[in-house]
């Protein structure tokens, strides 16, 4: 029987402490499977695009995850899917599940390691450019590893700003220069195709996850800001070929260190209170694994979720 879970159901399953334990455990381990993950991308006579992750491995998980995404930037949700969970020992298909929700969750959780590794000790504003599904995310994720005190918030759709903000307490700046202006550490979500941000609009110590870098094309950060920065990517062949690397005018060598070097120890990360940081991944397919194997474990075991015989 496969198990169907929607977004309702994966929200019921789901636990930020969990989700994290499994991505810090993923970024440490996932190396040691073999198998390279491939992210794949056409563009389609729409405006958007199609996106597939294979295969999402873990060492230890007996099982692996094929997503298929459809981004269409102009509609609400811009991002949907499906991801299939298969069995490792004769391909059953364990789950279909909400991909939009899988990835917000474990992409924004990402982000969360990612900026409590490398954000300033001390920093107390956040800002979020791009009040999306993803920084709601990282926003539940940095309550668990290192909750900022103050938020301010930036987004082109300017009601959507205002009610982040709402939600989380914090206040609205109408750019994205006044964002970086105010704030220690910042969080770009956007669908951006020009740099939102040059090292001219930034100071010395400040911290920047940027997770609009997914795709060729997409920018949030000006080349002569991740030249000047420590950059950390998630898997450097990827940044390279569809992510923050893929830019003209970017080197290959601009990327400091991947986030598992910098959770094995084998990277210091940020060295200095007036180092500039930023963290530009690209998203892996083990992510999604990590995250669908706790949710369908969980829904198995409470019995959440309606099943399906697809071969009725």
């Amino acid at each position: 029987m496969t198990r169907l879970l929607t977004r309702s159901a994966l929200d019921s399953v789901l636990e930020p402490t969990a989700c994290l334990n499994a991505l810090r455990d993923g970024f440490r381990t996932a190396g040691a499977v073999g198998v390279p993950g491939q992210r794949v991308r056409t563009d389609l006579p729409f405006p958007g695009t199609a996106t597939a992750l294979i295969p999402g491995l873990l060492p230890g998980i007996d099982a692996y995850t094929v997503k298929v995404n459809a981004k269409f930037p102009g509609a609400r949700p811009a991002l949907r899917g499906v991801i299939c969970l298969h069995s490792g020992a004769d391909g059953e298909l364990l789950a279909l599940l909400d991909s939009a929700t899988v990835t917000a969750w474990r992409t924004g959780l990402a982000a969360a390691l990612g900026t409590a590794l490398l954000a300033p000790a001390d920093y107390d504003v956040l800002g979020v450019i791009g009040a999306g599904a993803q920084a709601e995310l990282t926003l539940r994720g940095l309550a668990s590893e290192r909750r900022p005190g103050r938020l301010v918030v930036h987004d082109t759709d300017s009601a959507r700003a205002a009610a982040f903000a709402a939600r989380h307490g914090g206040r609205v700046l109408d750019s994205a220069r006044a964002v970086a202006e105010a704030a220690d550490t910042v969080l770009l979500a956007t669908w951006s195709r020009a740099p939102l941000l040059a090292l001219a609009d930034t100071r010395a110590g400040q911290h920047f996850t940027s997770l609009g870098t997914d795709e060729p094309g997409k920018r949030e950060l000006a080349p002569d800001l991740l030249d000047t920065a420590l950059l950390v990517v998630d898997d450097t062949e990827l940044a390279v070929r569809t992510g923050v690397l893929a830019a003209t005018g970017i080197a290959r060598t601009a990327a400091d260190a991947t986030l598992t070097e910098v959770l094995r120890g084998a990277h210091p990360g940020r060295t200095s209170t007036r180092q500039r940081t930023v963290y530009a991944p690209v998203g892996l397919p083990w992510q999604d694994l990590a995250l669908t194997w706790l949710a369908w474990r969980e829904a198995e075991r409470r019995g959440v979720g309606a099943t399906l015989d697809l071969l009725d």
